[in-house]
């Protein structure tokens, strides 16, 4: 099983892309070779594959490292399946996961939500599409401030908050309000639920 997010940036054209795309690249970068493992295209639309175990991290990861630019945000789609076909990149690789993803990529914007899975586990789906529902519900208010934190918590998850504070140069208490705001720490509730429910679905 792997998963494919398949994604575009909000409001892109707000900014020129050399505001917003290295930012985009250096998570994207973590997983493998573009165009094979990722890609962009069409401007502002991208996609890239990996573990499930890390497919939730990594599209929260993208939203805050987007979000800590003003007035931008991500729209991804998971879908979690297999891939029958790769043919060295992946706009061209195909797959339940790939067919998942495009179609709830489409109910995205549909729907006007920023974030979603599609697995072929009804049930799994359901409830994960709830709580990621609302997570959203403060992910998509948070502020750059907020995303910058949640993006440098999910990218070093061993280091201190004194780390944290040097890293921003503030005082260790100001990055614990931080990361209350943003409610990092029911985040983390969510991503090991997302976690032990992935493990079960898995074949």
């Amino acid at each position: 099983m792997i998963a494919v997010l398949t994604g575009d940036v909000v409001n892109s054209e707000q900014y020129p892309s050399t505001v917003w795309m290295p930012l985009l690249k250096k998570v994207l970068k973590n997983y493998g070779e573009q165009p094979e493992i990722w890609d962009i295209y069409r401007g502002d639309e991208f996609q890239v594959k990996m573990s499930p175990l890390v497919a939730l991290a990594v599209a929260i990861e993208i939203k805050a490292m987007i979000k800590s630019i003003k007035k931008l945000d991500v729209r991804i789609a998971i879908g979690l399946g297999d891939e029958t076909y790769s043919g060295g990149r992946i706009t061209e690789a195909n797959g339940t996961a790939y067919k998942r993803s495009g179609r709830m990529f489409e109910t995205l914007k549909e729907e006007k939500r920023t974030l979603a899975l599609a697995s072929g586990d009804e049930s799994g789906d359901l409830i994960l599409n709830l709580m990621m529902k609302l997570a959203l519900d403060f992910m998509d208010d948070w502020s750059p401030v907020s995303a910058k934190t949640v993006a440098w918590s999910l990218q070093h998850p061993e280091s201190s908050q004194q780390t944290m504070a040097k890293h921003f140069n503030i005082q260790q208490s100001a990055v614990s309000q931080r990361q209350k705001r943003a409610r990092w720490h029911l985040l983390q509730e969510l991503l090991e639920f997302y976690k032990q429910t992935i493990k079960q679905m898995a074949p």
